[in-house]
């Protein structure tokens, strides 16, 4: 796996705070909309109708602990994604260090936008519950049962974004919370275009992934006909919309498999920062982001797309490939490292994300000297470092942005944790980006002895719906 993979990469959605001012008293009045549609960059904007600052401006660190504590949010460390806090400005900075924490109360009102550019999910800031599943047709279920599927789909899942219940049979779950930064996204599978008799449609790029030295890959726990990322900040909104999205497929698909996954909960830290996965390390530190020049070209398919000028079809316009892994920690064996040979596997200080080759006051972002040496000649940042190996510029410029969730399901048979990574990662071309790197990985990484990949995926995730339509009407109508 990739320090995009795990610690270094072309990781989550852009770090950074989710905007809110509100006090606990006017929370509730207050509508966080956090547009996925985008700046011609790609980057998400979050909007408010109010920002009524804090009583006195500040928030303490007492008033904010104890409001944590209160409404009992999720704990969890994030595998690849920025941690977020709330700042006191409308557009908090992720490379600040000095905003200011405030009421957690606020969640709630942060809302997504269904009909955009790109769907959902993809350039959101990662949320602190999520659930990937898949599903598959069912015997007799074809291009129709699909196409109305999808539609039932997309309105419910644009019903629940905006913070409304289902529109038939709402189980009541989330009836108390706002929208809570909820979004619901779709992707197809290879195999879906044979049920659906539209192999003529199916794009180059969603051929099956190779085969890797890591994969021990359960069959039955990878791939899928239809694929649906949920993520939210509350848990109860999240599994709402489960709930919701696995009542609506009906006799037309069952579930081929589910995982459930978490990350830091939004202002958990007091100020904006990346945030660290289950091995403890700090982890997206070189994730692109969507301010940068070449963000769309590596990320989405161009929005004039065509077998002809990209090798995509038509209906893959403004979209984007997932790729999905279920990567297994081996954390009592890696907790069993001192932190510098924990720090020599990864290439990066542990306290901060720093590279080990330093630098006058090196911190987090500090570029990495892949050449400097100790006073015997040694390498700082060894050559099966996971930082080093994953390196856009040590792969032809490939790049990812990944956006995953930690996991922990307990304690295996061999009474060791099942924790890990829900890997998903997601660019323009998954031969160019995930392949290219997962390929390089497996020629030394000093990181692949403590992980293993269990479960795979990859889909095809057309760009977003407009108003009136549902998510891949383009494919399944055209």
């Amino acid at each position: 796996m990739a320090d995009q993979d795990l610690v270094e990469g072309d990781s989550a959605a852009p770090e950074g705070a989710r905007a809110g001012t509100e006090s606990a008293a006017t929370a509730a009045r207050a509508r966080a909309t956090t547009n996925d549609a985008q700046s011609p960059s790609g980057s998400s904007k979050p909007r408010l109708e109010s920002d009524a600052p804090p009583p006195g401006g500040t928030i303490s660190r007492r008033l904010l602990l104890g409001t944590a504590g209160a409404t009992g949010l999720a704990l969890g460390a994030a595998g690849g994604a920025a941690g977020y806090a709330a700042g006191s400005s409308s557009t908090a900075s992720s490379s600040s260090s000095t905003e200011q924490a405030v009421p957690l109360s606020s969640l709630g009102a942060g809302e997504v936008m269904f009909h955009v550019k790109h769907q959902p999910g993809i350039t959101t800031p990662l949320q602190a519950r999520g659930h990937l599943v898949a599903f598959d047709l069912a015997a007799g279920a074809g291009r129709k049962e699909a196409a109305a599927l999808l539609r039932r789909w997309s309105e419910t899942a644009r019903r629940l974004m905006a913070g409304e219940a289902a529109a038939q049979d709402d189980t009541d779950v989330a009836r108390d919370a706002g929208p809570s930064s909820l979004t619901v996204t779709f992707g197809f599978g290879h195999s879906f275009f044979a049920r659906t008799g539209l192999e003529k449609q199916r794009p180059e790029s969603l051929d099956p992934l190779p085969d890797f030295s890591s994969d021990q890959l359960d069959k039955t726990r990878s791939n899928g006909d239809l694929w649906v990322q949920i993520g939210a900040d509350d848990a109860l909104v999240a599994f709402h919309a489960l709930r919701a999205v696995q009542k609506d497929a009906g006799r037309a698909a069952r579930v081929r498999w589910q995982m459930n996954g978490f990350n830091r909960s939004p202002g958990a830290t007091t100020h904006p920062m990346t945030a660290r996965n289950l091995m403890g390390q700090i982890d997206g530190t070189r994730n692109p982001k969507p301010t940068e020049s070449d963000f769309d070209e590596r990320i989405f398919v161009p929005a004039s797309a065509s077998p002809a000028t990209s090798g995509d079809p038509e209906w893959m316009a403004n979209g984007s490939y997932a790729v999905v892994r279920r990567i297994r920690m081996l954390l009592d064996d890696w907790e069993q490292l001192s932190v510098k040979e924990q720090e020599d596997v990864i290439g990066r200080r542990k306290s901060d994300g720093a590279p080990l080759s330093g630098g006058t006051k090196a911190i987090e972002t500090t570029a990495m000297d892949l050449e400097k040496t100790d006073s015997q000649g040694n390498l700082l940042v060894p050559i099966n470092a996971h930082a080093r190996i994953t390196r856009p510029d040590q792969n032809g410029g490939a790049a990812m942005l990944r956006r995953p969730f930690s996991f922990h399901d307990g304690i295996d048979a061999k009474g060791v944790p099942d924790a890990g990574l829900l890997f998903v990662c997601w660019q323009a071309d998954p031969l160019r980006g995930f392949v290219t790197v997962q390929r390089k990985l497996d020629r030394g990484d000093a990181l692949s002895k403590f992980v293993r990949h269990e479960s795979s995926g990859l889909f095809a995730v057309p760009g977003g719906a407009a108003e009136g339509e549902y998510v891949g009407q383009g494919l399944l109508e055209g």
